[in-house]
């Protein structure tokens, strides 16, 4: 296999496998030289220093056949003998030593798979081959070194890997073909019998006694029997060749023939090139006058750039004035509301003052009424006694008058039925009074209950209004546990789900995107309240790209929302990138924008509450004191329009908001925690409402109860007053009776004495009841003074104020006016740098233009011309000449497709005719070569013949080395 230094039988010259391959004369030629020099050359070669490289160093094996572990077996430099008892691995060497170094199974005479050499009970065998590389031979040194490792790794399937690795184990290569390359290199033949004589074909050969089988394994060592077949493969090829030849040549005038046709046929069409060149020169003009009205198209738009950039400076001074305006109208505004502030602290300073006075004023005013109606009564009484007295004196005057006509006894009777009867009527009338003082307790009663009532009422039904709205929120919830999008809307599911089906019927040019809510996530969750507040309705809203994409939308909302209650659709040019608003957005150190608090995916999104909100210019921050610090303390932050606290109120500069809900509705993460709190609030307001249900089923009782009082007492005035006229109506008929009655004089003297005695009483008690509503008049007086004075200075608080107001709403409307202005020229003055931008990406689209139409202008023409003619007439000139050039080729055929034509069939005709000449020099090249190696042939196989028969000591001896060789 390798070279060690020992006598064998290498044929300098031979030692290599063969190729099936064309070479030239030179390398295959062997001289007689040489063929003389074989025994001399065979008996030298122990002496020769190539020997360094291909000798195997050492071997390992690893689960191979019946061995766990085997080896590393080191090797000597020169012949090795490998003794040992039966099964202690011999064999298994010399057959991992075929197998490793990619033998065949079949090769080493003990399995017809790889998968035998496996030990049994183990997945994989592997095997390690090193074989040496040194001196002038070696193999890729650089990169092998002085040593190369062949491992081989068998699995249970009977496939195989390589390794190749150098002499410091670092992996070269896997590929078989290197290792392929590597053996012929060194000349090592593993399925040669004389480089590895395995103990099978060696029993074969010294046993077998025919000489035919001998001669074929000569034949097979010497690897004549290959060169045999090698020369009948060449001569089998060598006579389809002459075969082909003769095809090609018949072929050749074929070809030939028509090569001649088309060149007579492109010669008759050669008047169309004329037309054809001018046709290229008119291109070449063509170019260059695109170039051009490029150039004049770009003179109009640097016009225009000059232009405008002329502009920016009054657009720039005009921002200057307006935003010193606005400055100045903003400093006006503070300076007016801190005075109304100063003022407005004053009147709230009076107004606990003028309530508690007007509450004294109330009651004293009550107690002075009350004695006025006392007195009132009394002096009523008064009256009716002096009537009464009159009337005795009058009837004592009459009775007098009369007593001569009336008997006595007949006077004394109707005497006492009158005073019986007025007796009865001042007790009705006293009754009465009673009546009606307790029918007012009840009518003030009954008012305040209903007034109570009402506002119960009104109670319940805020109540039940936030009942109703907590329940529906505690099912949107419920609902979005399975499906978020349920918290912007119990249709919103169903509405995604139309317009997924529209998009697939192609109904929208661009999807819409919706709602808004549902693409956005906070970074910070304690500002889920604050942002909420800032975009309220935004968050249920829809995008969509065009107004037809909005009908769309409209349509299909109508489908799932009445009329009113619809999600409110934005119309905005859909982009792929967000706004660039670093120049616009509010900057602070501490506390972020609405912008930069959100994360948000969509750039759709992201644009859309740009453009609405401007959420970009809007902080967040959570204390209520440090909004009031930031935004009214100082001047409010570069950019900043206004603030939200995390309680959701709103902070502007001059102005607060305090915010009606206290919990998220939409954006709050930890749903469960939202719905645990939502019950609770049910709970409440359940508790509250039936609280309040009780208070109101009490009331109503209560008012029913007056109510009922209040009738039966009107019933019963009205019983007293028919007794009262029935009474008067009697006591009037027996004063008015005709007739003359008696009458005791005594009696009714009697009576006006008593009447008198009444009238004194009453007469004093007036005089205290007068002295008391005096006092009470004087006390009313002092406190209505006391009041009259607060309101006199909320009064002149007030008018202090609706001046100021005035100005306040003045410089109001004046920093409305001035900002509206000074935004109106940032507007104009983005539009005016905008329309710059553009114009100049428009340049420089034209400049781009430009050079493309120059590039292609030169490819093709170099040179620049100068056109006086327009793009339009050329282009109705060439489209003339390509008329006329069709209408030609269309008689005598494409020029073009001729030429194409003519020159393939020559292409054609020269391949085919050198092909030819090219086969009919390697045909006789090849006679020539195969005479000479075939002469060499029958000399080489005659002077092996020869060597080999010489003796048999030499062939025994030449057996033993061989045999030693395939142990090493």
């Amino acid at each position: 296999m390798g070279k060690r230094k020992v006598e064998s039988f290498s044929i300098p010259g031979y030692h290599k496998r063969p190729r099936q391959e064309y070479t030239d004369e030179s390398d295959d030629e062997l001289d007689e030289e040489e063929c003389s020099q074989f025994h001399s050359d065979s008996n030298s070669s122990s002496q020769s220093t190539s020997g360094e490289v291909g000798i195997i160093e050492s071997i390992q094996l690893k689960n191979f056949m019946c061995h766990s572990m085997l080896g590393p077996f080191q090797f000597g430099s020169n012949v090795n003998f490998v003794v040992g008892n039966n099964g202690s691995g011999k064999s298994a060497v010399l057959t991992a030593l075929i197998v490793g170094l990619g033998g065949k199974a079949t090769t080493t005479n003990r399995g017809s798979s790889l998968k035998v050499f496996v030990k049994d009970g183990q997945t994989s065998a592997d095997v390690s081959v090193t074989l040496r590389n040194r001196g002038k031979d070696a193999y890729k040194p650089d990169i092998y070194g002085s040593s190369i490792i062949v491992n081989q790794h068998i699995s249970m399937d009977g496939s195989r890997s390589y390794k190749l690795k150098s002499k410091t184990g670092s992996l070269i290569s896997s590929k078989k073909e290197e290792l392929i390359a590597i053996l012929d290199h060194f000349n090592i033949q593993v399925d040669n019998p004389v480089s590895v004589l395995t103990q099978e074909m060696s029993k074969h050969f010294l046993q077998s006694k025919n000489e035919g089988d001998k001669y074929k394994f000569f034949m097979k060592a010497t690897q004549l029997e290959q060169m045999k077949a090698d020369y009948s493969y060449i001569m089998e090829t060598k006579s389809r060749t002459h075969d082909q030849i003769e095809q090609g040549e018949g072929l050749l005038q074929e070809l030939k023939q028509h090569y001649l046709e088309k060149e007579e046929r492109y010669k008759s069409i050669a008047f169309v090139s004329e037309m054809q060149n001018i046709l290229e020169k008119l291109k070449h003009k063509m170019a260059w006058a695109v170039v051009n009205e490029t150039e004049k198209e770009m003179k109009p738009i640097k016009d225009s750039i000059d232009i405008e950039e002329g502009r920016t400076d009054k657009y720039d001074q005009k921002l200057k004035e307006w935003q010193a305006k606005l400055n100045e109208a903003e400093e006006k505004y503070k300076a007016i509301q801190d005075k109304l502030e100063k003022i407005s602290e004053e009147a709230q300073a009076l107004q606990p003052q003028c309530v508690h006075l007007k509450a004294d004023v109330q009651t004293k005013r009550i107690a002075y009424n009350e004695a006025e109606a006392h007195h009132n009564r009394s002096r009523t009484e008064l009256k009716q006694l002096e009537k009464d007295d009159e009337q005795l004196r009058k009837r004592i005057e009459e009775l007098k008058n009369s007593a001569d006509q009336v008997s006595e006894s007949e006077k004394l009777e109707r005497q006492k039925k009158i005073a019986h009867l007025k007796e009865q009527l001042k007790m009705v009338r006293d009754q009465e009074d009673m009546m009606v003082q307790e029918m007012e307790q009840f009518q003030q009663a009954i008012y305040k209950c209903k007034e109570e009532h009402a506002r119960l009422k009104r109670e319940e039904l805020d109540v039940k209004q936030a009942l109703d709205y907590n329940q529906r929120q505690l099912r949107e919830l419920t609902d979005s546990k399975t499906n978020r999008l349920k918290r912007f809307g119990q249709h919103v599911p169903v509405l995604l789900e139309a317009i997924e089906d529209a998009c697939r019927k192609r109904q929208f040019k661009h999807k819409p995107v919706g709602p808004l809510g549902a693409f956005i996530c906070l970074k910070d969750a304690e500002l889920t309240l604050a942002v909420e507040t800032c975009l309220k309705s935004l968050l249920q809203a829809f995008c969509c790209d065009n107004h037809q994409d909005e009908r769309t939308l409209q349509t299909l909302m109508s489908k799932f929302y009445p009329s009113g209650h619809r999600p409110q659709i934005i119309v905005s040019r859909f982009r792929n990138d967000i706004y660039d608003v670093r120049h616009r957005a509010v900057n602070h150190p501490k506390f972020p924008s609405v912008l930069t608090a959100l994360e948000i995916d969509n750039a759709v999104v992201a644009n859309c509450l740009i453009d609405m909100r401007s959420i970009e210019t809007i902080l967040l921050i959570k204390s209520n004191q440090e909004a009031r610090l930031v935004m009214q303390k100082n001047r409010p932050p570069q950019n900043c329009r206004e603030a939200f606290t995390a309680e959701g109120d709103q902070v502007f500069e001059r102005r607060y908001y305090s915010s009606d809900n206290t919990r998220p509705k939409f954006l709050s993460k930890d749903v469960e925690a939202e719905i645990s709190h939502l019950q609770k609030e049910i709970e409440n307001k359940m508790a509250q409402l039936s609280a309040s249900q009780e208070c109101l089923h009490s009331i109503e009782k209560e008012i029913r109860q007056n109510e009922d009082y209040l009738n039966h007492h009107r019933r019963k005035q009205k019983e007293f007053q028919i007794k009262i006229r029935r009474i008067n109506i009697e006591i009037a008929d027996l004063e008015n009776v005709e007739e003359h009655q008696s009458v005791d004089i005594s009696t009714l003297e009697d009576e006006v004495q008593e009447n008198r005695h009444k009238m004194e009483c009453v007469k004093q008690d007036m005089q205290k009841q007068r002295g008391k509503m005096e006092e009470l008049r004087n006390i009313l007086r002092v406190a209505e003074h006391k009041l009259e004075e607060i309101k006199e200075k909320l009064h002149q608080v007030e008018e202090i104020a609706s001046p100021v107001k005035d100005e306040l709403n003045q410089a109001d409307l004046e920093v409305e006016k001035s900002k509206h202005h000074w935004q109106h020229y940032e507007e104009k003055h983005k539009e005016h740098l905008a329309s710059i931008k553009k114009l100049k990406e428009q340049l420089a689209a034209k400049e781009k233009e430009l050079k493309e139409r120059i590039a292609q202008a030169t490819q093709i023409y170099p040179e620049r011309i100068e056109v006086n003619r327009t793009v339009k007439s050329l282009d109705t000139e060439m489209n003339r000449l390509r008329d006329k050039i069709n209408s030609e080729r269309d008689h005598h055929g494409n020029r073009e497709e001729i030429l194409k034509q003519l020159l393939e069939a020559k292409d054609k005709y020269l391949d085919a005719e050198g092909k030819v000449k090219n086969l009919n020099k390697f045909i006789k090249l090849l006679d020539q070569i195969m005479t000479q190696r075939y002469k060499m042939y029958q000399q080489f196989r005659s002077g092996i013949l020869t060597s080999y028969y010489i003796s048999d000591l030499t062939r025994e001896k030449c057996v033993l080395t061989t045999r030693m060789k395939h142990f090493q």
